[in-house]
């Protein structure tokens, strides 16, 4: 039996419950003028990835510094969340330390 947890929140998602959301986040170099075959071999990577997926730590990513891709699960509660600050924006301009 496959057991899934809310990368946010630490919830058990029970599979009786039938919903879980997945994030997929990817991170690469940004490049304007890119040519025909730097394009096809970004989405041979990017295909790739996909199949590896399940199978990649994120630590070992952290490794290569040009692509990345990220995987959470989310319960309800956290999808909505994320869905409204995806980027937490808000809650990093909430952490305010005093002046003393």
């Amino acid at each position: 039996m496959v057991h899934y947890t809310c990368d946010m929140c630490g919830r058990p998602l029970l599979e009786d419950e039938g919903i879980r959301y997945v994030v997929k986040i990817e991170v690469y170099v940004a490049c304007d003028a890119m040519d025909d075959d730097m394009e096809e071999e970004i989405q041979d990577i990017e295909d790739e990835n996909e199949i590896q997926d399940d199978m990649v730590d994120p630590a070992e990513m952290l490794e290569d510094g040009e692509y990345k891709t990220f995987r959470f699960d989310l319960c309800t509660k956290c999808h909505e969340k994320y869905l409204q600050d995806p980027l937490f924006l808000k809650a990093w301009n909430r952490t305010r330390f005093s002046e003393n």
